[in-house]
């Protein structure tokens, strides 16, 4: 056997295999959104700080943290037709480039107001590079990966989220200073844009670093995926509308993040006021929980396309994985509210996030839905039920933190969420059906 394999091991010196360019992108992409979270939650960390400087309750601190949804939801679905439109490599450079800028400018404001507008700014640049990201899935991904470069893609969440506690709470400690925090973030996020410009490409064909067997590969895949396409489709973006999967996953998105973003930004001063922990502290416990969501999410998309290669059908992973994944951070969250020890809550919602971010899967859903050319729009529209929930929820917990004097009712807001993703993922969503449109 050993001399076969000697004999034969040179028929295979010099063959050509497919690069991995994609895979690539898509590591780049988690780097961009893991930044994006970064910048994003920088504020939900400094925040105990900002109030005090600012001299600023929890009414008004929910304030601050919600006003980033703002613009971020409603330049959705205008940055999705952009990606649409333009391709998704030029939306992806100038919304890193433009984020970057508002986050280090964040730095001079003497005031709660001013902060209140860069956040403003900052959410309408980040709002296009998930749309954006998620039609770079439908272009460069085949069918049986989707699954993990949606979870790249999405994994930027949580690895941005912890890295960010890190990060921004190390800067803070180091500088004693959480404007200069900003501004490194944000002259960081710029250059990263340069990056992005200069590697991601719109299509495979257009990629100096793509050979033909990689290119042809891809092209295979989605000549299969463009048969089972509807060919009486109406053209009128507003027809999605009509669709129960649409609404479901609009809404199934929307309970998502109430929970996601409800952690994200609340989480740290909940550490901080309710169980004591310092700025060190919290910094090392929210990287461990957002961290754990990170891994959860890697190990979700893994699952998805390892279960679905070997023949399960889309709907019964889909339906499985969201199914399982709600029922066990739904069940966890709730038990925080229960919870006394400071160790036993952490690691409940290290729990949470591992099992919430198995839906960053949802990242698939517009490319089975929708026809290429309309991706981006429904990637938009999902996310714009997202950040409907990313308006309301941080100020929702301020006013009832305000009024309850505690944080019980608001973990009860958390547990509801995760019962309507539930419903949402697992009763509503075709998935199944592209639907012609």
């Amino acid at each position: 056997m050993k001399m076969e394999s000697q004999l034969a091991s040179p028929a295979f010196v010099g063959v050509e295999q497919p690069t991995k360019v994609r895979w690539k992108i898509f590591l780049m992409m988690l780097m961009l959104i893991s930044i994006n979270y970064i910048d994003r939650a920088s504020l939900s960390v400094a925040m105990p700080l900002i109030a005090k400087e600012f001299d600023i309750g929890p009414a008004t601190q929910g304030l601050l943290l919600s006003a980033f949804f703002w613009t971020y939801a409603f330049m959705q679905i205008p940055g999705g037709m952009l990606a649409d439109r333009f391709g998704p490599r030029v939306v992806i450079a100038g919304a890193t480039l433009g984020w970057g800028f508002f986050q280090a400018i964040a730095a001079v404001c003497t005031g709660w107001v001013g902060l209140l507008f860069t956040r403003l700014g900052l959410g309408a640049a980040e709002a296009p590079i998930y749309p954006a990201g998620g039609k770079l899935n439908g272009i460069w991904m085949t069918q049986n990966e989707r699954g993990r470069g949606a979870t790249l893609l999405d994994g930027g969440a949580p690895l941005g989220a912890a890295l960010g506690a890190l990060i921004i709470a190390g800067l803070i400690t180091e500088f004693n200073s959480w404007r200069t925090s900003f501004v490194i973030a944000g002259v960081g996020t710029m250059l990263v844009g340069f990056v992005a410009w200069r590697y991601i490409r719109n299509h495979p064909r257009q990629h100096p670093a793509v050979n033909d067997l990689e290119a042809t590969y891809i092209e295979a895949a989605h000549a299969a995926d463009h048969a089972a396409e509807s060919e009486d489709a109406s053209g009128k973006v507003l027809d999605f509308f009509k669709y129960r999967s649409v609404w479901g996953m609009f809404f199934g998105w929307m309970c998502f993040n109430a929970l996601f973003y409800g952690l994200l930004t609340w989480m740290p001063t909940y550490l901080s006021k309710v169980h004591g922990f310092d700025i060190k502290q919290m910094g090392g416990a929210v990287f461990i929980m957002f961290f754990s969501g990170f891994v959860g999410e890697m190990v979700g998309g893994w699952v998805a396309d390892k279960w679905r290669s070997a023949g399960a059908s889309q709907s019964k992973v889909f339906r499985t994985l969201f199914g399982v994944s709600s029922i066990l951070a739904t069940l966890a969250i709730f038990s925080v509210a229960e919870i006394k020890d400071p160790l036993t809550v952490v690691i409940l919602l290290c729990v949470t996030l591992f099992f919430l971010r198995w839906c960053g899967l949802f990242w698939v859903i517009p490319s089975i839905l929708g026809r290429r050319n309309r991706v981006g729009f429904l990637g938009g529209t999902m996310n714009l039920g997202g950040n409907v929930a990313g308006i309301g929820v941080p100020i929702a917990v301020g006013l009832i933190v305000q009024a309850t004097g505690s944080y019980f009712m608001a973990l009860m807001l958390f547990t509801a969420a995760g019962a309507g993703l539930f419903i949402c993922s697992t009763f509503l969503i075709d998935y199944n059906r592209k639907l012609p449109v």
